[in-house]
């Protein structure tokens, strides 16, 4: 009897998710399949209609050899693995600052990670843009007014304004899982921990750090994957020069008119996000096994 209830649970399970994957496979689908179906088609476009197309795969094989996309898909990932260990190195220490504190400052907390991200993004990078300008941005102002420099120093348009941008942007993003995981641990292991003699650098290291494993391994995926990807950060902040894949797969698409280097330059893209987010969780998993055993 329990048996058959639970299939019919099952099935019916099955035919309520039946909308929502039906959604999902037209939304995301049928894009992933026409930009495959570019990246491995030679299209001739006048006057912005296709007159022809053919299968190929000498996009995928010219890209592969092609220095300027080893270039740009190196600044892709390096920045986005940058982005990603800074958020974390600021990131954590709000979380534990958060998992001990009382009540009220716990919520003060979380509105405070919360409140960017009811701002868009591309606010955010145009206010970074007021603050690094050259000639009127504030920071340049204030080490003017302070002596600090003799004339307006070159902020903005370089690689470490947008390393800069993207970490202010995407730090809530690694903030709030672990809070989320930190939240269910109970302080009192830390002070079991300092009770017994553990200094508070240990205590951090064989207590805190592998109960945070989990949220770590989020936060780094979904940052690591944004930064990867994200274009307005890099355009904005970095300027019409800096390349990576976003802006490659913009330039292609949009002023060269080249579709199918676009899509493969997307493709490429996707491919290794998806690895690199596969790694990382399988590194993760991998952290919270050690921990387990070394606890047992």
């Amino acid at each position: 009897m329990s048996t058959q209830r639970a299939g019919g649970w099952a099935s019916g399970g099955a035919l309520l998710a039946l909308p929502s994957l039906a959604f999902v496979l037209v939304v995301a689908g049928l894009p992933l399949a026409l930009l495959l179906s570019f990246a491995v088609s030679d299209v001739g476009m006048s006057r912005g209609a296709i007159v022809s197309w053919s299968l190929t795969t000498e996009h995928f094989i010219a890209a592969v050899g092609d220095p300027l996309y080893h270039a740009a898909f190196a600044r892709s990932f390096t920045l986005a693995a940058s982005v990603t260990v800074l958020c974390l190195l600021f990131g954590f220490p709000i979380a534990y600052l958060h998992l001990r504190s009382p009540g009220w400052l716990r919520t003060v907390i979380l509105v405070a990670t919360i409140a960017p991200l009811l701002t868009s993004a591309i606010v955010r990078t145009y206010a970074w843009i007021v603050i690094l300008g050259r000639q009127r941005g504030l920071l340049n102002q204030a080490l003017l007014g302070l002596g600090l420099i003799d004339e307006p120093l070159r902020l903005i348009n370089t690689h470490w304004a947008v390393l800069i941008g993207m970490t202010q942007i995407h730090l809530p993003i690694m903030v709030l899982p672990l809070i989320a995981v930190m939240s269910r641990q109970d302080p009192r292991l830390e002070d079991a921990a300092l009770n017994l003699g553990a200094s508070r650098l240990r205590t951090l290291r064989d207590v805190t750090l592998p109960l945070a494993v989990p949220g770590i391994g989020a936060g780094a995926s979904l940052v690591f994957a944004l930064s990867y990807t994200t274009f307005v950060v890099p355009q904005l902040l970095g300027g019409g020069n800096y390349l990576n894949a976003a802006t490659m797969i913009y330039e292609q698409m949009i002023f060269a008119l080249d579709w199918s280097k676009g899509a493969v330059t997307a493709a490429i893209m996707l491919a290794t996000c998806l690895a690199t987010v596969f790694a990382i969780t399988m590194a993760t998993r991998r952290a919270m096994r050690w921990s387990d055993q070394a606890r047992a």
